[in-house]
């Protein structure tokens, strides 16, 4: 049994290229970045940066595009692909590894969510969470006795 499968989750380090095939389904390109962070035999802190090549095809590569743009947060879910060509101004064969991805999730929008709420709506949903009291929920302050618990 093979298995070939990547799953990064990283910061897009540029806007994504959205292309056609002449057959008309819709490509899409973009880089990702991922970080590790580890302490060295010191103590000291470490911090790496690896950068991945992403295509998406059909729906999704639409979506992406439309989206996703630089330092956006998304997860990838694909294939580990390398792909050959003759570059044709040097006559060299040249390589490109990428991932093929399956599925993609966005991740967290970047800034705070109630700002951008306001700005899609009117001052008039503003108003209204204002004069709205907020709900909490109130715990009953009794000591649990561990010798209660069945198990």
């Amino acid at each position: 049994m093979y298995l070939n499968k990547a799953i990064v989750i990283g910061n897009l380090t540029r806007d994504p290229e959205l292309r056609s095939l002449p057959s008309g389904i819709k490509v899409c390109t973009f880089s990702l970045a991922t970080n590790r962070v580890w302490k060295d035999k010191n103590g000291t802190r470490q911090e790496s940066a690896d950068y991945h090549n992403v295509v998406v095809f059909g729906r999704q590569a639409e979506t992406v595009a439309q989206y996703m743009k630089k330092g956006s947060s998304i997860l990838v879910e694909g294939r580990m692909q390398t792909r050959s060509w003759e570059d044709k101004t040097s006559g060299e064969k040249k390589y490109r590894t990428e991932i093929v991805a399956d599925r993609t999730q966005f991740g967290p929008k970047s800034g705070s969510t109630s700002a951008s709420i306001q700005s899609a709506d009117s001052g008039k949903a503003s108003n209204e969470k204002d004069s709205k009291e907020i709900d909490t929920i109130e715990y009953p302050e009794e000591d649990i006795n561990p010798e209660d618990i069945p198990f």
